[in-house]
């Protein structure tokens, strides 16, 4: 009976060891794996040979590795925070009530639901210089078409990758706000607006509070996703011109392909890394800002 009375009191321990096997099958094991491949030399064809931490030393003396860094941390930058911006925006429209918003929230979640790669050889060919959608588009309106091989321009190209990802994820994440909203009791905006609260206040120290587990599941995708990067820049630039958009993910590839196994397996931690660091200090600054709301 007494070794009975146990299992019964410890039965919410055997209901999470499925996941915990999974997590370590899927998870631990894997990065383990490549945290060991990282400290060696392998090729993928000839035995690996132990070099400790010299692919991380020839990753921090790469230049084009540090300008890949560069252009992974930029279109982070731009993408993340106007995901979240323009995802609460629309979701804060888009819940009001008014004639075609079910029509409305479907244009505006549609391009969620297609591929980045097949969205990305749909804006090849939008911004084609001399033959795409748009210069036709500029030259019969007559706004001009000068420098108009915006993915040709080292200057420009990475700016539109970052318009055209925020342009087809925006939708994904006012989804996740609209959820957010619709849970909030109407009681509190009356509430808010017996004790004299306007449109402003409310949003203040009312949805945004409601709304933060919404707020954390944005950001830690969104940073993720965007550090991660690889379909749109695959189908659009390539990587180019030259490497002036070429992702750290796009950078682990060619590196594997070029039977550097060792060290893409390197850059692949770093990466990890450059991930985990911000999720966690956001993780951080979001749950101690919980209290103070």
């Amino acid at each position: 009976m007494n070794l009975l009375r146990k299992l019964w009191n410890n039965l919410h321990l055997f209901m999470a060891l499925p996941a915990i096997v999974l997590f370590g099958l899927f998870f631990i094991y894997p990065l383990a794996q490549g945290i060991g491949i990282s400290l060696t030399d392998s090729n993928g064809m000839t035995a690996p040979r132990f070099i400790g931490l010299q692919n991380f030393v020839d990753f921090f003396h790469d230049a084009r590795a540090k300008k890949d860094v560069y252009n992974t941390v930029f279109f982070a930058i731009g993408s993340a925070p106007l995901l979240n911006l323009f995802g609460f925006l629309y979701a804060l429209i888009l819940d009001r009530p008014f004639k075609g918003k079910g029509f409305v929230r479907a244009v505006v979640y549609l391009p969620a639901v297609i591929s980045p790669l097949i969205m990305g050889y749909v804006w090849y060919f939008i911004l084609q210089p001399d033959r795409g959608f748009l210069y036709h588009l500029l030259a019969s309106l007559h706004l001009g078409t000068g420098g108009s091989d915006w993915l040709g321009n080292a200057n420009s190209a990475l700016l539109v990758l970052v318009f055209i990802n925020v342009w087809q994820f925006v939708g994904m994440t006012m989804i996740i706000y609209l959820a957010g909203l619709q849970s909030i009791p109407k009681e509190l905006y009356e509430a808010g607006e017996i004790d004299g609260a306007g449109y402003l206040k409310s949003l203040w120290y009312i949805t945004i509070p409601m709304v933060v587990q919404s707020i954390k599941i944005n950001v830690v995708t969104n940073i993720i996703g965007s550090l991660s990067v690889f379909e749109i820049i695959v189908a659009l630039t390539d990587g180019g011109p030259g490497y002036s958009t070429e992702s750290l993910s796009i950078y682990i590839l060619r590196m594997l392909y070029g039977s550097f196994t060792g060290y893409s397996t390197a850059v692949a931690m770093i990466l990890f890394v450059m991930i985990i660091i911000p999720v966690f200090l956001f993780m951080r600054y979001i749950n101690k800002k919980e209290f103070e709301m």
